[in-house]
């Protein structure tokens, strides 16, 4: 039982920000895969696709407030075998451009890798109008598309350098602030697999993106306090869905809790619901905004008046565990 990576320190990680990780990767590959392109709506700076754009202005292309004509740019640089990356915020790629992204990019299943920055309640001070807490649900509907979200800056910059090599349309969702790192330097990701962290026989965590760090936190304090061992799995791949590790898991536990920046309907709660209902029925109790916007305020406050920071998520898993649900 426990940690899987004990050298990370819970209690003080290192910190480091998704979308600087997320710039820095595309500038390196920038200077030996010329076919990669990348689009920007206005928010180079926000995003970090900037530092791609300092190093090859002549790949990178700022299509304005104009988010459905940048998702058509972009199938059409696709179409002609470049390799695009799109960027803005979620809220954004997700909603204001949906129609472009099923309709242009995958329905045709062109090679566009559409990664927002600034998803979630994290997004703090700019309120429910920018907070996107639907996108997942809106990208998992569409045929042809592929829905990730990392957890760190680590993870971050392995799945960039993994869905360069993929075609298809991807969905890959960061988050706007600094973020604990949680992945060790020499992680090799596993594509379509979400990783146990830690191991545990009385519960499963679920947890995706920023998350999945408050999941870890939440479980080491149920193992020390209360003598509750939790195992906690990473959701990166949110589609396609691993339904081995979860039912691996769920077998062995008997309950699941998702955690996720998000609407529990739809995201990481409804796919996990969906899975065990097709194929090995437990308990489930889904956490995240629960059909309820967002609002302005610092992301640590943000996370505590919606049950998702460390504690409230520790009182949701003992009280589950309690219930013998």
């Amino acid at each position: 039982m426990g940690l899987l990576s004990p050298a990370i320190d819970l209690e003080a990680p290192k910190k480091e920000a998704l979308r600087n990780r997320f710039g820095d990767t595309l500038a390196e590959l920038g200077a030996t895969e010329t076919d990669l392109v990348v689009l920007d709506a206005d928010l180079a700076c926000s995003t970090q696709t900037k530092r791609f754009a300092d190093k090859f202005p002549d790949r990178f292309f700022n299509q304005g407030i104009s988010e459905a004509d940048m998702m058509c740019t972009a199938a059409g640089l696709a179409a002609v075998g470049k390799k695009p990356y799109v960027s803005t915020f979620a809220l954004f790629a997700a909603g204001r451009a949906w129609d472009q992204v099923r309709n242009t990019i995958c329905y045709s299943n062109l090679n566009v890798k559409i990664v927002p920055t600034h998803s979630g309640i994290s997004l703090g001070e700019d309120g429910a109008s920018h907070q996107s807490i639907e996108d997942l649900a809106l990208m998992r509907t569409i045929p042809n598309m592929t829905v990730i979200v990392p957890a760190d800056a680590v993870e971050t910059d392995r799945i960039i350098r993994w869905s360069l090599q993929v075609p298809g349309p991807m969905y890959i969702r960061l988050v706007r602030t600094n973020h604990a790192v949680i992945h060790p330097d020499d992680f090799e990701l596993e594509p379509y697999k979400n990783q146990v962290l830690r191991q545990g026989s009385d519960l499963t965590i679920c947890a995706t993106g920023e998350m999945t760090y408050h999941a870890l936190l939440a479980a080491k304090h149920l193992s020390e306090r209360d003598g509750i061992e939790a195992e906690v799995i990473n959701c990166t791949f949110i589609k396609p869905f691993d339904t081995d590790t979860l039912i691996k898991s769920a077998q062995k536990t008997g309950r699941v809790l998702t955690v996720e920046s998000h609407q529990f309907i739809g995201g990481l709660g409804g796919a996990v619901c969906e899975e065990l209902c097709a194929h090995h029925p437990v308990p489930v109790k889904r956490l995240g905004t629960q059909d309820r916007f967002g609002q302005s305020g610092k992301p640590d406050d943000l996370f505590k008046e919606y049950g998702l920071d460390p504690d409230s998520i520790y009182a949701e898993a003992k009280a589950f565990v309690a219930s013998g649900r």
